[in-house]
């Protein structure tokens, strides 16, 4: 009888800490704004979103795919100033998926001039739009 005691103690030990566990918030996306987008044709290509000075600063970039599947090769995020962020996909995003969310480096929120897109699209006959979304800090 013991052990059948014991086991129902440690039950409601994990019990009781899932109710006074921390809740950790929800990611707040209401700062995510609409940069562009660019509908891809090609099967293996490259494409260019322009992103507008007016636009404003952000911390972090995500592209979100629609219309099929896209197989997301590599980007190339270029600032204001010059500078450029390569950034390593390598992922295959269905038809209203996105990337991972991108933080841009640097300490400070950047000025996005383009995004380059380098990409394979799985089925030639689908229409594809490619959109990115920055993030304000």
């Amino acid at each position: 009888m013991k052990p059948v005691l014991f086991s129902l103690t440690i039950v409601a030990t994990f019990v009781l800490q899932s109710f006074t566990a921390p809740v950790t918030p929800a990611p707040n996306f209401t700062n995510w704004d609409k940069l562009g987008q660019k509908q891809v044709n090609f099967r293996l290509d490259k494409d260019v979103i322009q992103v507008g000075v007016v636009e404003g600063l952000f911390s972090a970039i995500k592209l979100k795919v629609n219309g099929g599947d896209i197989n997301m090769h590599k980007l190339i995020v270029h600032f204001d100033n010059g500078g450029t962020q390569d950034v390593v996909i390598r992922k295959n995003i269905p038809a209203g998926g996105e990337t991972r969310v991108i933080e841009l480096k640097g300490a400070n929120p950047r000025i996005i001039r383009k995004i380059t897109m380098v990409y394979e699209k799985e089925n030639r006959n689908d229409t594809v739009t490619v959109s990115a979304w920055g993030r304000h800090q």
